[in-house]
């Protein structure tokens, strides 16, 4: 249901009761007339009030959500140039600088890392790329939990590796790239070593 059919339907609440309203001070006047007269007044007032604070309340929060739930972004790991990373001793961070695209602004091309604006399920891609006969490796992490791998060994000349996950993420879970141990990749303009992901729906 999009805000614009909600704020419709909340709307319509308020034209169907406000008659309604009126009918009950009418009946009540009849009955007590002078203190209903002095009471329906203001007890009008005070609903009418009170269902336009919430309408507006409930508004915002429809808007913010909708915002929150774009999210998407994919960058290559060099903003120019050719060359390689590694061999590490250790699983490195990855810092894709190259940012293509950066919907809801959830990846930071400083430090490589995604950080989950809100709890739902997202999916992502990663793909990297080398070439001699050192191995090409990358390991997708949630927070500090070792997620997937994506290797290759290349015999001779280039070898490449993807992998993908969804996975479902509270808002602040971080997800990051890592150059496998002792892996070397490679980039150039041609944009070979790439990481992306979106949000798929919030939960």
């Amino acid at each position: 249901m999009t805000v614009i059919q909600q704020v419709s339907g909340n709307r319509m609440k308020i034209i169907m009761f406000f008659p309604l309203l009126l009918l009950v001070c009418s009946v009540s006047a009849d009955q007590t007339e002078t203190a209903v007269q002095q009471s329906c007044p203001q007890d009008t007032h005070a609903v009418l009030r009170e269902l336009t604070a919430s309408l507006t309340e409930r508004i915002t929060v429809l808007q913010r959500e909708n915002q929150v739930k774009q999210v998407a972004f994919s960058a290559s790991l060099l903003d120019q140039g050719d060359g390689y990373t590694g061999p590490f001793n250790a699983h490195t961070t990855l810092i894709f600088k190259y940012v293509v695209t950066n919907i809801g602004n959830a990846y930071n091309k400083h430090t490589g890392i995604f950080t989950a604006p809100v709890r739902g399920v997202y999916h992502f891609l990663w793909t990297i790329y080398g070439h001699g006969e050192i191995p090409v490796g990358a390991v997708l992490f949630r927070n500090e939990e070792h997620i997937s791998l994506a290797y290759e060994r290349p015999r001779s000349g280039a070898g490449s590796a993807s992998n993908a996950a969804s996975l479902l993420l509270e808002a602040g879970d971080q997800v990051s790239v890592r150059l496998y141990t002792q892996s070397r990749i490679a980039d150039s303009q041609n944009r070979q070593t790439t990481f992306s992901g979106h949000l798929i729906f919030t939960m």
